[in-house]
């Protein structure tokens, strides 16, 4: 049985180790340190955390004085309170100074489930990536977790750091690479391609192995981790499959298959595509796996969107 693991836990209990490498590094949080997992670096340093109440905004721009002060902070909260009620800060306060802000968000998506539409983020990579000067990043699995928040001590520059609650398929070697602007090759295929982010990541991988066991054909899947920088010639690549669908937990106005079309677009590349995600509208509350399914994000969606491509 394939391991399984939660990226809110891996990202919040691997702070203490970033912490123990570098004397810098700070957690600025919003009351939020048992939900975002973090609370083990505050018990182990307990001088570099600071919660600052239920004030997203304040949370923000304090950060921002950290990092103008020379430390390195980490900032998490739930992704759509992070994106967009403290928006402006985001952009005034980290991405106009050139902060050395990391913005940690969790929940994701719809995987916040039956909180609803108030607790879901399918809005947040549009907004982020529209912001000059913040990098975009996706997690899927727990060893490229912890490689990029490695990386993230020596960027210099804000960083939004996009995280599901919903268990994610150990994927990647302790040695995986990560870089900014990267991705990852998940499986190779000529026949069509997956390129994708996330929680989805693990589905397109399965829908890529269903696809070959029911007509022989193969799916490339491409993890696209960096979101902004994207991976401009990992897409390129890509479109000579003559398919590609893109598969994200978010709208599907303004996130990866809005920045892969325009990529394809600008390079004046004829493929093809399909965005699979979020419709652009409001929909009921449910659990998560019941909201992959209904918007073919799962293996079964995703497998029955390029084999539909296929014929």
């Amino acid at each position: 049985m394939d391991k399984k693991s939660f990226l809110r836990d891996v990202t919040g209990e691997y702070m203490v180790t970033l912490g123990a490498r570098d004397d810098r590094v700070t957690v600025v949080n919003a009351d939020l340190a048992g939900t975002c997992r973090n609370r083990g670096f505050g018990e182990t340093y307990p001088d570099r955390v600071f919660n600052v109440g239920i004030a997203e905004q304040n949370m923000v721009s304090f950060a921002a004085g950290l990092a103008a002060e020379g430390y390195i902070p980490y900032t998490f909260s739930m992704a759509p309170f992070l994106t967009m009620r403290a928006c402006e800060q985001c952009r005034t306060d980290v991405a106009y100074g050139n902060r050395s802000v990391r913005l940690m968000g969790v929940y994701a998506g719809v995987s916040g489930g039956i909180s609803g539409a108030t607790h879901w983020a399918i809005e947040d990579v549009g907004i982020m990536t529209s912001i000059p000067g913040i990098d975009v990043y996706e997690l899927s699995d727990a060893n490229q977790a912890k490689r990029l928040l490695d990386m993230s001590l020596m960027h210099n520059g804000p960083m939004y750091i996009r995280t599901s609650v919903e268990p994610v398929t150990d994927l990647y070697p302790e040695d995986i690479e990560v870089s900014r602007g990267g991705s990852t090759l998940v499986c190779e295929g000529e026949d069509g391609a997956f390129l994708c982010s996330g929680v989805i990541v693990q589905y397109a991988k399965k829908a890529a192995e269903m696809i070959k066991e029911k007509n022989g054909a193969t799916i490339r899947v491409i993890d696209m981790y960096s979101i902004k920088p994207i991976d401009r010639e990992a897409i390129i690549s890509a479109s000579g499959t003559g398919r590609i669908v893109v598969a994200q937990d978010h709208n599907i106005v303004g996130g990866l298959g809005s920045i892969v079309a325009t990529t394809l677009a600008t390079e004046g590349i004829g493929v093809r595509f399909k965005i699979v995600g979020i419709p652009d509208e409001y929909v009921a509350m449910a659990h998560p796996g019941y909201l992959y399914n209904k918007f073919g994000l799962d293996a079964e969606g995703l497998c029955k969107t390029m084999t539909e491509m296929l014929n």
